[in-house]
């Protein structure tokens, strides 16, 4: 494709005009507008992605499998650690993408500082070239002007004859209105020749103004791609480097055995391989278990036996048994 440029496209045949400086110099501020806008894109980003780090390391610090053992504690510190780590890359990330909204402010007021001096001289040279150009306007009119009453004093000088006073009277003013006619033809001519070198001086000072517009047009563009490209390479570098600290994570969780674990916490807490034995009934009155059970244990602060009503070795006094045919609670 053929290479186009400003100083090729933006001429009027109207000398006074200045469309085609003025849709130049519009294209610029849009431009530097869009740098500020993509400046302040930048900066907002940053904002969201330094909050999403903080909020992350305030995550990363909270109580996360405290009292979990073994290999998924493991598993779990470094879960938390790696989060903690994603938080500190997205602050560096946000830091970054400031330090790059800060070049591109400050490519931006460079750009405005370097074309300032140029708009201001094409300011001067547009108000010299309009003035000129008026004045040589005015002067082209009266000049027109003094030649049409040199004519007419000519025609009435050949017209009139018969007086010699009159006659006169009319070759003064002929002569008057022929220095007039001259003298505005001069005035005319030295305008015309001056804003043929107005003219010439402002199309060098346009030519210059469009190539360093231009130049200035394409190091902007070129300028906002590059920094969205390092924008996106950042995010993408950012993307690549969370992988990495989740596929520690993730090697972390292939170490976590579930087997083990649970081995770790009867090893750690266990407190016995035997159940309770169970409670059986036992007897108040006799000392016969039931026969389904073994016998217990009897503890130290339970009475004996019962002593056997039917054998009287001391003398003392004799009980009956439920069994007894006479048996009675009253004792005769």
């Amino acid at each position: 494709m053929k290479n186009l440029h400003f100083k090729d496209f933006f001429w009027s045949s109207d000398l006074t005009c200045m469309g085609g400086y003025d849709a130049i110099l519009q294209y610029l501020s849009d431009g530097r507008r869009i740098c500020k806008e993509v400046e302040e894109f930048l900066k907002a980003r940053a904002s969201i992605e330094e909050k999403y780090a903080k909020d992350l390391l305030g995550l990363s610090k909270k109580v996360c499998g405290h009292n979990e053992m073994n290999t998924l504690k493991r598993s779990l510190d470094m879960f938390k650690l790696q989060t903690e780590n994603v938080s500190l890359s997205h602050l560096q990330l946000a830091q970054s993408m400031r330090e790059e909204a800060k070049k591109l402010e400050e490519f931006r007021e460079r750009q405005k500082e370097a074309r300032k001096k140029t708009e201001q001289q094409m300011d001067v040279l547009h108000k010299h070239k309009s003035s000129q150009f008026k004045k040589t306007v005015d002067s082209k009119r009266t000049y027109e002007q003094k030649c049409r009453d040199k004519e007419e004093a000519e025609q009435n000088l050949n017209r009139n004859t018969n007086s010699a006073r009159l006659m006169e009277k009319l070759c003064t003013k002929a002569q008057q209105a022929k220095f007039n006619a001259e003298e505005a033809e001069r005035l005319y001519r030295q305008n015309v020749t001056s804003l043929a070198k107005v003219r010439d001086e402002w199309m060098r000072e346009h030519v210059n103004a469009c190539e360093l517009f231009e130049k200035q047009a394409v190091e902007r563009i070129s300028y906002l791609r590059n920094t969205v490209w390092t924008h996106l390479n950042q995010l993408s570098q950012e993307c690549v480097s969370s992988d990495e600290m989740n596929e520690e994570v993730r090697k972390s969780l292939e170490q976590c055995d579930v087997q083990e674990d649970i081995a770790y916490f009867i090893n750690l807490r266990q407190t016995g391989d035997k159940p309770p034995a169970p409670v059986v009934y036992e007897n108040f009155y006799s000392g016969q278990k039931t026969p389904t059970v073994p016998p217990p244990r009897i503890p130290p602060h339970r009475r004996g036996p019962l002593p056997d009503p039917t054998v009287n070795t001391s003398g003392e006094a004799v009980y009956s048994t439920v069994q007894d045919a006479g048996y009675s609670v009253i004792q005769f």
